[in-house]
């Protein structure tokens, strides 16, 4: 993955609660071999809703999502990160995570910001007036601005979170860090357990 280390950009609201990772990208979608092409599945049964915020040309080209409480719970499927970071969004912000969507995300380079609930309530009601905002999620930091708002919120990311993001390091690239060590063990180990 890439590293990041800022994102900075407009939002869009997502103003529900509970977000599903089957609302995110319904199963549907799920069967694509490719890893690409899940943009057009996001959010894509509420999308046939005219009115739905993503049908909104006000929010086109924004970066950040903002979400109510539980974004991504339910099933395990890293197709939702996909279809979000595809869509061009780079952070969701949320008072709340599914464990297993934040995981994946962290492992795929989408940077989820916990927020309190006032303050994620507080920021979807602001996008929503003014979808001009412009936001700053400053990784180094763990810092999140709205400076038009005068907010400056840090936001917790434990530390090998932050190195990832800040790397660009998925599991492979963790692994590979210690390629020398792996060398080294697969040197010694018996023919007789090597593969063929």
């Amino acid at each position: 993955m890439d590293p990041v280390q800022v994102v900075s950009g407009r939002a869009v609201p997502i103003d529900r609660s509970d977000v599903d990772t089957d609302q995110i990208i319904p199963s549907d979608w799920l069967k694509q071999v490719e890893r690409t092409g899940f943009e057009k599945g996001l959010f894509s049964e509420w999308r046939d809703d005219p009115n739905f915020v993503l049908n909104d040309e006000r929010f086109a080209g924004a970066k950040i999502m903002i979400s109510g409480p539980n974004f991504g719970v339910g099933s395990s499927r890293e197709h939702a990160v996909w279809a979000i970071q595809q869509s061009g969004f780079q952070a969701v912000l949320s008072p709340r995570f599914g464990d297993i969507f934040r995981n994946n995300s962290t492992k795929n380079g989408l940077v989820p910001v916990v927020v309190s609930a006032e303050l994620g309530r507080r920021l979807i009601d602001e996008v929503e007036n003014d979808p001009s905002l412009e936001f700053t999620i400053d990784i180094q930091r763990r810092l999140l601005e709205v400076p038009a708002l005068n907010i400056a919120e840090p936001f917790p990311l434990d530390d090998a979170t932050q190195d990832r993001f800040l790397r660009g390091l998925d599991d492979i690239g963790i692994s590979l860090q210690h390629a020398s060590a792996i060398d080294t063990f697969e040197s010694g180990r018996p023919t007789w357990m090597m593969s063929s």
